[in-house]
């Protein structure tokens, strides 16, 4: 459907309503069923908000829109991308690009608030030196989840963690973790991509054709309001970052790593937009009516993805219960080759993330799988480990359903399809390629 009508929102729908069909056929009558799945679909929609997680999701994607006008609208981001020239740290194009990838490497404590940070703070500097924001979009996507990833000395870490403390291993858990880090071949082979199309400058297939579009139309979105002073965009932004740590302290009572990103994330957002608030409003520029307007239609601006996030919650709570994600954990068949296990785990995770449009749903889902076959069969924990969770992060690289692929949409100023389809080709190159390293290493380490 979205290949079909270039539509997310009917996609989603479709796909809600197909699942819902399909549950109701299993459990009713055939004219039973076609009556009333139209209005399972609603529930299914309306049943998102008795999650407060997802409530949070919702919620802390309007208020970037609000944090976003703000920041334009103060002029902060024209003085900002002025100040960042000026001083050097941007001055050229290549040099912006990788402020954006080491914005996202700096930040590995949740990945929505890294991309979140990078999109805020490269997106005018992407519009100065003419890059589309399809390309930033790319940049920050493939960079917060891979580095979350790799360096576990956050929420999911400590996620990991509590998954693999049901299973008897022969190493400790800490120890197994770290032991991923240079086998997940997705993270470290999207990241050398990363890098490579930074360096280099070069882009390919849709990505090549949106930076050609932007050259030719030169839109310079966020530069359009005269330049005030970069300290407003700067001190909300250092408010967001500094206090997502604090609260991720705060919400796990004292200990960082059992902290709630969720919860984090929008609290963080919240507090940025107070103080977004009263420095403008304390400027003399700006009155509260006009603030109010301001945060209005930024929210508005953000409302169709919002629409999108809405029912990409409703989908992955749908598929859940109609049992896509078991059923898939079941092409991992025991009596395969014991070298492609490796290779058919990341696989699974790639095509439950997809589908489900969640990582940490996929790593509930398949390190159950794979524990036991490290145990049973005596193969190794930290390679069967990292192929689950590089094949998490794959799906969700691909999947237009998940919720960082909307926030990388949404911090970079992309159309979320335009997201999807120009880092689809990259994504799918790095799964090839760690497909056959997983082969590759299976068959040396595991053996024939």
């Amino acid at each position: 459907m979205v290949l079909w009508k270039k539509e997310v929102i009917l996609a989603l729908l479709v796909a809600i309503c197909c699942s819902e069909l399909l549950m109701l056929f299993a459990q009713t009558g055939t004219g039973e069923s076609l009556l009333t799945f139209s209005i399972a679909s609603v529930e299914r929609v309306v049943a998102v908000f008795q999650s407060e997680g997802n409530t949070r999701i919702l919620v802390f994607s309007l208020l970037v829109g609000a944090l976003l006008a703000f920041m334009r609208e103060s002029g902060g981001v024209t003085a900002t991308v002025n100040f960042l020239i000026r001083k050097g740290i941007s001055g050229s194009a290549r040099r912006s690009r990788f402020l954006a990838f080491f914005t996202g490497v700096i930040i590995f404590i949740e990945s929505n608030l890294s991309v979140l940070m990078a999109g805020i703070i490269s997106r005018g500097l992407f519009d100065k030196f003419e890059m589309s924001r399809a390309r930033l979009a790319y940049i920050i996507d493939s960079t917060s989840a891979p580095i979350c990833i790799l360096l576990l000395l956050n929420g999911w870490g400590a996620y990991v963690l509590g998954l693999l403390g049901n299973y008897e291993l022969n190493e400790s858990l800490v120890s197994i973790l770290i032991a991923t880090i240079p086998l997940n071949f997705y993270a470290l082979i999207t990241l050398a991509v990363v890098v490579y199309t930074i360096w280099a400058d070069k882009t390919h297939g849709p990505l090549k054709q949106a930076e050609l579009q932007q050259q030719r139309t030169h839109k310079h979105l966020d530069l359009d309001v005269e330049p005030s002073k970069p300290s407003f965009m700067l001190v909300p932004l250092l408010t967001m970052s500094f206090s997502m740590v604090l609260f991720m302290f705060v919400t796990g009572d004292g200990n960082f790593t059992q902290g709630s990103g969720s919860k984090s994330v929008l609290y963080a957002t919240v507090l940025a937009c107070v103080v977004s608030y009263v420095m403008m409003v304390g400027s003399k520029r700006f009155k509260h009516i006009e603030m109010t307007k301001i945060g209005f239609n930024g929210m508005s601006e953000l409302l169709p993805l919002v629409c999108i996030v809405l029912f990409s919650l409703a989908l992955g709570s749908s598929l859940k219960e109609l049992g896509t994600g078991a059923f898939i954990s079941g092409l991992v068949a025991e009596n395969l080759p014991l070298f492609l296990v490796p290779a058919m785990l990341f696989i699974a995770g790639g095509l439950m993330s997809f589908t489900t449009g969640t990582s940490w749903g996929t790593f509930a889902l398949l390190i159950p799988i794979g524990m036991p076959l490290v145990i049973n069969l005596d193969l190794p924990a930290p390679l069967l480990l990292a192929a689950i969770l590089g094949g998490g992060v794959f799906g969700d690289h691909c999947s237009p359903i998940s919720d960082t692929t909307a926030v990388s949409a949404v911090a970079s100023g992309c159309d979320l399809l335009e997201h999807v389809r120009t880092q689809l080709p990259y994504a799918l190159f790095a799964g090839g390629l760690t497909v056959l390293a997983y082969i590759a290493t299976g068959m040396m380490v595991i053996g024939v």
